[in-house]
């Protein structure tokens, strides 16, 4: 179990596509505008990149790998294409506010890198979380510059209210904007990555420093952490 939480939770924040990995970086600047566009980007994407990492994890040993990444995009871009359509029949406003952007996930950074390094290699299960937990990080980092931007651009959220609640400051809601909120939250994403790391780190020195002590079932982990200069909280 905790294999398949890794899968899917290392895209949340260790690994997020958008302020760690800095890929899809197009897009993210481009849609960014307002919090709705950058979910209905994050969820088309996220659509594509679930549903291909499944397809191309099912046939991953059938595929040559003399062709593997003319297969990865065909198959990318047959599930883009059915997005595509069912956002022009059923959400015209987000097709119209996406333009290019929403045809061209077919060469989305994210979505070709997945197939390529963790699709093609590991079973489906895993895969599909793999495209979920990055489906999901891209989208929540989509969807929180959107709303910066938006209301510090608009002085609205997710369209509401119509006249703004803050005066707005037009910078936001430019690519300058864009560039300035993108650097601060990729700087705020690393710390939080370091510190989240860093108590990964002390938890796995405790499991193992634990697992070798005869003692473990009756101190509770207390007495050897506290030799090791750990916390026995």
């Amino acid at each position: 179990m905790n294999r398949y939480w890794q899968s899917f939770s290392k895209g949340l924040i260790r690994e997020n596509p958008t302020f760690r990995l800095v890929l899809g970086t197009c897009p993210t600047l481009a849609v960014t505008t307002a919090a709705l566009n950058g979910l209905g980007m994050g969820a088309a994407a996220t659509f594509v990149l679930v549903c291909s990492n499944i397809v191309i994890s099912l046939l991953r040993k059938l595929i040559p790998n003399s062709v593997h990444l003319p297969a990865y995009i065909v198959v990318i871009a047959g599930f883009t294409t059915i997005v595509q359509m069912l956002v022009k029949a059923y959400l015209p406003a987000i097709d119209t506010a996406l333009g290019i952007y929403l045809p061209l996930i077919v060469v989305n950074c994210i979505i070709l890198g997945r197939a390529e390094a963790f699709a093609g290699k590991n079973s489906v299960g895993l895969s599909a979380l793999d495209g979920l937990g990055m489906g999901c990080g891209f989208t929540g980092a989509l969807v929180l510059m959107g709303a910066i931007r938006e209301l510090l651009g608009k002085g609205t959220l997710f369209g509401w209210p119509e006249g703004g609640m803050i005066p707005a400051i037009g910078v936001f809601a430019l690519p300058a904007g864009g560039f300035f909120v993108f650097g601060v939250l990729v700087w705020l994403t690393d710390r939080l990555s370091v510190r989240l790391q860093g108590r990964n780190t002390r938890e796995e020195l405790s499991s193992e420093v634990c697992a070798a002590c005869a003692l473990a079932g009756s101190c509770h982990g207390g007495a050897c952490l506290k030799k090791e200069g750990g916390d026995a909280s």
